[in-house]
């Protein structure tokens, strides 16, 4: 019925349609992009979108197989990550199955399970599936590649599968990831989103056992990766060794928030990523309000069930300067 259907998940990235309902230029803390991402010249054939995309997309899962060593049936391709997190649980979840979600994490895992009729369960021993956020959102953790084979070997011996989700992994630490590893019960999903800061292209790829990925691909809407984001994914796929810089420059700047946040009398958690979660000790939304009137926009926590914490994005150092200005302003 219509008062059991479950609602969308809150996001952050509103900067966009916050400057054109205000006219201001406001800065976006909200949405954790790579401050630093590659740079290099792309030009997209006009003529591209004339015809439709190969829906095989094999060329650009060559591509992929390439880099990561991966077999082109072990990969799919999708509308961005979330996409692929919806087609996911739409072949695995549906028929009454279980899912575990850790608190706090991203919300499109609670809901798109949801929307197959999966049912939450307390433990990963009793689910059907395991979502692992790595490093997590909104808190920045980051699992040792130990830690979560380990954590593979449990799901996959009391019958599930594993979902690990590396959407951030690039701007971390990629040494910690999953891809390498070949087996049935595991499903790594990936995002061009972060790294290269272009969420408007809309491009996720994800690795798991051919069967499953034959399912995915066929579940997923044909033609969903449009030719503009392929031709730039195929560009970007050849920079991927370039995201050395970006780390170098997010831990530094995630450094110099972390201090400066704590000076100010919060509370800055420890984060391998490109964001920091701080601790108010208050309900968040009229600091969020006041911020915005300083033209800043922070990701109010609410929605991940900590209503007394911002999340806040690393950005260039002339940015994140503007920002402490601001939260000092606030915060007194």
């Amino acid at each position: 019925m219509a008062g059991d259907f479950p609602k969308p998940a809150v996001h952050g990235g509103t900067g966009k349609r916050q400057r054109e309902n205000t006219g201001k230029n406001l800065l976006d803390f909200s949405a954790s992009l790579n401050p630093l991402p590659p740079r290099f010249e792309w030009t997209c054939d006009p003529d591209l979108i004339s015809s439709y995309p190969d829906n095989d997309y094999s060329r650009l899962k060559e591509c992929i197989a390439d880099l990561f060593h991966r077999g082109t049936d072990e990969i799919c391709v999708g509308n961005g990550s979330i996409e692929l997190i919806r087609v996911f649980c739409s072949v695995v979840l549906s028929g009454k199955k279980s899912y575990f979600t850790p608190s706090p994490t991203f919300g499109e895992y609670d809901l798109s399970a949801r929307l197959t009729g999966a049912v939450p369960v307390l433990s990963p021993k009793n689910a059907t599936v395991s979502f692992a956020c790595n490093p997590n959102n909104p808190t920045g953790d980051l699992q040792t590649n130990f830690v979560m084979k380990s954590y593979l070997h449990e799901v996959s011996s009391d019958g599930g599968i594993l979902f690990a989700d590396e959407a951030f992994i690039e701007l971390s630490d990629p040494s910690q990831t999953l891809v390498n590893e070949c087996d049935e019960s595991l499903f790594v999903l990936r995002s061009l989103t972060k790294s290269f800061a272009v969420p408007g292209i809309r491009f996720g790829y994800g690795f798991g056992d051919p069967e499953l990925i034959a399912r995915i691909e066929t579940t997923r809407p044909p033609w969903s990766v449009n030719a503009y984001a392929e031709s730039f994914a195929l560009a970007a796929f050849r920079h991927l060794d370039q995201l050395g810089e970006s780390r170098a420059y997010i831990r530094k700047e995630c450094e110099f928030l972390h201090k400066r946040i704590s000076e100010t009398g919060l509370r800055c958690y420890p984060s391998s990523a490109n964001y920091l979660l701080v601790e108010c000790s208050c309900d968040v939304g009229p600091l969020c309000a006041k911020l915005e009137t300083h033209d800043i926009l922070v990701r109010d926590c609410t929605s991940f069930g900590l209503a007394s914490c911002i999340r806040v994005a690393v950005r260039t150092h002339e940015e994140n300067s503007r920002f402490l200005e601001a939260l000092s302003a606030c915060v007194r």
